[in-house]
Order: structure tokens, then C-alpha cells, then sequence
């Protein structure tokens, strides 16, 4: 009997408003969509072949309007807005620092970036649609606004079966 490693992607958007601390909401889903340029790109990075690596220089989290429903052989975010931004200080964190089996990508969302309706999010290795995209997830976040700093979180953790 064959058994299959799955993976577990959660996708979190920490909402609050500029000059305050505080979060006023905490968006949280689970999804499993990768793309098939994501997971070639994954296998030559793990080969040792020429690929650019999803690391703090070149990973990015992509935002778009898009409400077309995830397929593996897309390429990239779907909508018309689109809005690809670079990570935190210190992301992505790999298994030394997120846990065991598992990687975390974060980008903060400034108060004049991505002001539109968030419904898909990818994380690419490169900050255009030129880039290849590890996932593309289709969820509605709701849209962001003038003076509000948005901040994307995408955890990714691979699992043997139970």
C-alpha cells in the first residue's frame, strides 16, 4: 500500500492599523495548492541545479484580486491588482527556527502598498510575475486600506502520514 507525504500550508493575515500595536484581526486558513513551476524549482534547488532559491534576497509574497480557483499549472497570481513584497527582517525562517519539517515566509504590507481586495497569495522566488511561485492560494482576506499595515504570513510543513 502506498502512502503519500502531504503538506499543510497555512496562510495568516495580522490586520492593524499604523501608529498601533495591536492587531484588530487575525486571519487564519489552511490550504494545499502548489505549483508545478514551485515544484520544479523545489527539485532543482534540492538537485543542486541552477534555480534561484526562495531565501531572504529573493522570496517574495505576492497579493492579488484574483478570485479564479487554484489549479497546479497556473503560474503565478491571477487577478489585476497585484502586489509582490519582500520579507520581514529575519524570514523566511527554516526547521532550526520554525519547527521541525517546516519553513515560514512574512512580508509586512506598509500603509500604501496592496490597498485593494486580498483574495489569492503566492510566495515566489522573485518580485514579479516573471518570478515561479511555490503555491497560489485562493482566500479572501478582505481589502486593505490607506493606513493600514498588513502582514502575510505563509507556513508551509511537509507530513508523513498518520
Amino acid at each position: 500500500m502506498s502512502q503519500k507525504i502531504s503538506t499543510l500550508v497555512k496562510y495568516r493575515v495580522i490586520k492593524r492599523r499604523v501608529g498601533e500595536q495591536k492587531p484588530y484581526s487575525i486571519d487564519e486558513s489552511e490550504h494545499n495548492c502548489f505549483l508545478i513551476e514551485g515544484m520544479n524549482a523545489m527539485w532543482n534547488l534540492i538537485l543542486g541545479l541552477t534555480e534561484t532559491p526562495f531565501n531572504s534576497s529573493n522570496a517574495y509574497i505576492g497579493v492579488g484580486d484574483g478570485t479564479t480557483a487554484e489549479n497546479e499549472s497556473q503560474t503565478g497570481l491571477q487577478g489585476t491588482n497585484k502586489y509582490y513584497k519582500g520579507m520581514a527582517s529575519g524570514y523566511p525562517k527554516g526547521p532550526a527556527d520554525a519547527g521541525d519539517k517546516k519553513a515560514v515566509f512574512r512580508s509586512v504590507f506598509g500603509a500604501n502598498e496592496a490597498n485593494f481586495a486580498w483574495n489569492e497569495v503566492t510566495v515566489a522566488n522573485g518580485g514579479s510575475d516573471a518570478a515561479k511561485n511555490m503555491l497560489r492560494i485562493v482566500a479572501s482576506k478582505g481589502t486593505k486600506s490607506s493606513g493600514e499595515e498588513w502582514t502575510a504570513e505563509v507556513e508551509v510543513q511537509f507530513q508523513n502520514p498518520t
